[in-house]
């Protein structure tokens, strides 16, 4: 039996990771197994419907079974809660972006932004080439962002109603939209976990995305090629029906070129460095200026009145923020589309509840000492130069699952393995570079991890469905495995090159 004494923390960057020194690693993984059990029945009994609820309290009954076993080690009650609390609080920032992407899809929506989107798009796009035109436009985004959340907030959106309208599969183009944004996420000198990656391994940023290039630019390219064959290989209706959607959208809408000022000035205000709340809030505001003045008769509309006054047109504005709302259309597949895309900020509760949940888990997790204890345990199986690489990957595979963070999956990792590659005269830039390719990439794959949450609910695209699809991701791991067991482009300590 174990006392709180026994419990160390080491500060990271504001992230602290817990070590318990007496907790064995079967202690450390009965919480994680009985998660996975749970989460696959319940699954298999709700199906695409688990993440509507079931899915947060099976985590929450996880959190359970990890506190059992931190109670039999003598983890005070209070040190969990503690632990629980600097979880929530470090996803303070994305709890609220949520909420202003709902905000901003639905002003988006009602001002003819996304409409407009969609409607260019089909006229530019077909099925042919569409896929392989998402990962490329997302990837150019998200380089010039240094955000993958801002491009599924924003082109992804759109992208996805293109998508549906071109008859190609939802779970397509949302892998699609990651890959690229992805991609461009960890190539950016603007991206957090670009940043944190060098940070955490001792190493040097733009050494660190030069070094990366070598795994993520052949990635990228395997990807887009599986894409482009994808596309040819399509059987779609969908340019047979692109006339007439283009027809009921220009009837419903007023579509003109000025509408894209709105998420021009956007990215720019990204790329510029500031904050994304306050660029995606400034996108909200402008949005709703841009309704009132091009679509007054779809703020009258949901508002229910025929004529705009002062307080009706401010009650059309707050619904399309705070609520879900429609667009009247004889349209089928575009009242689809445009249901997907008002959901306002009410619509991004589900998700939130689905991290706040994962969030308890992973507090808890950390506060008895798991996630520590189960990245040493597979920091202890690395006895040659590949298998300290494989443990890696491991490592921030296993806490996308257990601590339902990217950057927990960055941070642990890259504090218990730093010595362990100095000590193998590896350069830092091996275990930055192994960080982004495993940890970074793979936690949109995670449905109950913050961006596999954030990602699914924005998109409006189950994790499950877009998983085979988001190749650049899932195949980001076994690409830096791939040159660690042939020994490519595998940087000393010295500086040279092996």
């Amino acid at each position: 039996m174990k006392d709180d004494k026994n419990l160390s923390e080491i500060k990271i960057d504001n992230q602290k990771i817990i070590d318990n020194k007496e907790l064995n690693i079967w202690e450390a993984l009965i919480p994680v197994f009985a998660l996975v059990l749970m989460l696959a029945y319940n699954v298999y009994v709700y199906g695409d419907d688990a993440l509507s609820g079931s899915n947060q309290f099976v985590l929450l009954l996880g959190a359970a079974v990890a506190a059992v076993v931190g109670f039999f080690n003598k983890v005070k009650f209070k040190t969990m809660i503690e632990e629980v609390s600097e979880n929530l609080k470090s996803t303070t920032g994305a709890l609220l972006i949520l909420l202003m992407v709902g905000a901003l899809a639905g002003t988006w929506l009602i001002s003819g932004i996304i409409p407009s989107m969609i409607y260019y798009g089909l006229k530019i796009l077909n099925p042919t080439i569409f896929l392989g035109a998402c990962v490329i436009i997302c990837a150019i985004i998200s380089i010039a962002t240094g955000s993958s959340w801002t491009t599924s907030a924003t082109v992804g959106i759109a992208l996805i109603g293109i998508g549906e309208a071109l008859g190609i599969s939802l779970g397509m183009t949302a892998g699609a939209v990651l890959s690229g944004a992805y991609f461009g996420d960890k190539m950016s000198p603007l991206s957090d976990t670009t940043n944190l990656a060098p940070a955490m391994a001792g190493g040097e940023l733009f050494d660190h995305i030069k070094y990366m290039s070598f795994t993520t630019v052949p990635t990228i390219i395997v990807t887009l090629i599986v894409f482009i064959i994808i596309g040819f290989s399509l059987d779609t209706t969908g340019a047979a029906d692109t006339s007439a959607l283009l027809n009921d959208i220009d009837k419903t809408f007023n579509i003109n070129g000025w509408l894209f000022l709105v998420p021009v000035v956007v990215i720019l205000l990204i790329v510029k460095k500031t904050p994304p709340l306050i660029a995606l809030l400034i996108g909200t505001l402008l949005g709703a200026i841009f309704a009132l003045i091009f679509q007054p008769q779809i703020v009258a509309q949901i508002a229910g009145v025929d004529k705009l006054t002062f307080n009706s047109a401010y009650k059309g504005l707050m619904d399309a923020i705070t609520v879900k709302t429609s667009i009247a259309t004889d349209n089928e597949t575009l009242k689809d589309l445009f249901s997907a895309s008002g959901k306002g900020m009410s619509g991004m509760l589900g998700t939130i509840w689905l991290i706040v949940c994962a969030m308890v888990f992973g507090g808890i997790m950390d506060a008895i000492g798991a996630l520590a204890r189960i990245s040493k345990a597979l920091l202890n199986l690395a006895t040659t130069t590949f298998g300290l690489f494989a443990s890696t990957v491991a490592s921030c595979l296993a806490l996308n699952v257990t601590a339902s963070d990217q950057y927990l999956a960055i941070v642990v990792p890259g504090k218990m393995f730093k010595k362990a590659y100095e000590d193998k005269g590896l350069a830092p830039e091996n275990l930055s570079r192994t960080l982004e390719d495993s940890g970074t990439v793979t936690s949109v794959l995670v449905p109950w991890n913050t961006c596999g949450a954030y990602q699914s609910g924005v998109l409006g695209v189950p994790v499950v469905d877009y998983f085979f699809y988001a190749i650049f991701n899932w195949m980001s791991p076994f690409t830096t495995l791939l040159f660690a067991a042939f020994n490519i482009k595998i940087k000393q300590l010295r500086g040279k090159l092996d």
